[in-house]
């Protein structure tokens, strides 16, 4: 029992020789003096920044409002699995939209500061719906105004009187709004062929509508 105080003991003398050795080389490492670099390649304009930021979070915002339908459809008292995975997979599209847009900033040399405001948590607009058909139609205005969000930030960044920003331009048109106005087609004939098939079935639509989402053959 000495002998392993004893062999304790001197396992902690070292541990506490290292440390008090190479301290001054981890203080040497962490304590780096801020380097100056030209800001000249820093291009973008107070209003076009503005508008990318206010354009990630809402984003952000749609990412959750899509999750709290999700997590709505997949309730035991209302069990549409399709529907839940529908709004599920929306959340995580809108989500890699603004990991997007925040790598473009990055790539332009933007958020050296500020970059934990960019994500504010806010309530969804909406915890619950009526139907499928309400869910899909409020989608749908959800994209609507991201796609008109997505647009005044368009209409920023090239009207600009300082510099016309046409890569990002270029950028956002290309790479979001082509599949913004693709999704809203989407669910508005999603919308309609609910809205049909429920004229039809009435709720039994409904549910062979959830089964179709899910890829299965009715």
């Amino acid at each position: 029992m000495f002998s392993i105080t004893k062999k304790m003991k001197a396992v902690i003398f070292v541990v506490a020789t290292l440390l008090a050795v190479c301290a001054p080389t981890f203080g040497k490492q962490c304590n780096v003096s801020p380097v100056n670099i030209p800001k000249q390649w820093i291009t973008m304009q107070q209003s076009c920044r503005s508008s990318m930021r206010r354009q990630i979070q809402m984003e952000v915002a749609a990412s959750l409002q899509y999750l709290a339908m999700g997590a709505h459809f997949s309730r035991d008292g209302i069990n549409r699995p399709g529907f839940a995975k529908l709004f599920f997979d929306a959340g995580s599209e809108e989500r890699e939209h603004a990991m997007k847009l925040i790598d473009y900033l990055l790539m332009r040399g933007e958020l050296d500061t500020d970059v934990t405001s960019l994500i504010q948590i806010r309530p969804p607009e909406r915890k619950s719906w009526e139907s499928g058909v309400d869910a899909l139609e409020h989608a749908l205005k959800l994209e609507s105004e991201v796609t008109k969000s997505i647009r005044s930030v368009i209409i920023a960044c090239e009207s600009d009187p300082k510099f016309n920003d046409y890569h990002l331009v270029d950028y956002l048109t290309g790479e979001f709004l082509e599949e913004q106005y693709k999704g809203q087609r989407d669910l508005a004939g999603k919308a309609s062929t609910l809205k049909k098939m429920m004229d039809r079935h009435s709720s039994l639509g409904e549910f062979l509508f959830d089964k179709k989402l899910l890829g299965m053959d009715i």
